[in-house]
């Protein structure tokens, strides 16, 4: 198994886990990956919770923000990621989110220009885009 492999992207430096383990028989491989979603490392913990805060303090859905986009094949081999620095387009509009991970010692300030950061390869590309590029 792989753990805390840094990969280094364009835009972004994440660390790489290769998670594996047995399920439970009344537990099927479907059931697993919705548990999986949105990533802890996303809400925060205990999870549940976390989540229903989420909800009662943001002004919007996330819609696919930190929801999964992949494959599923018939093998049953995967391929998922956690959908952040994701660009929808609907209709006419483009949309994007950002956020922070709020802990107990985050500095707010700091915070938000780490979300100026993460949005910056967002806005970039849409420019390069816009010039036809």
């Amino acid at each position: 198994a792989e753990m805390l492999r840094l990969e280094t992207l364009a835009q972004v430096h994440h660390l790489v886990s290769t998670v594996t383990g047995t399920l439970r028989p009344e537990i099927d491989a479907l059931a697993a990956l919705a548990a999986c979603f949105p990533g802890g490392s996303i809400t925060g913990a205990p999870k549940k919770r976390a989540m229903e805060i989420i909800r009662e303090v943001e002004e919007a859905p996330r819609g696919v923000y930190c929801g999964a986009i992949g494959w599923i094949g018939y093998n049953g081999e995967s391929s998922l990621n956690i959908a952040i620095r994701t660009l929808v387009r609907e209709g006419g509009t483009l949309t994007y989110q950002v956020g922070a991970g709020i802990v107990a010692d985050s500095d707010p300030e700091k915070e938000y220009e780490e979300t100026l950061h993460k949005a910056a390869g967002i806005r970039l590309a849409v420019e390069r885009w816009q010039k036809g590029g």
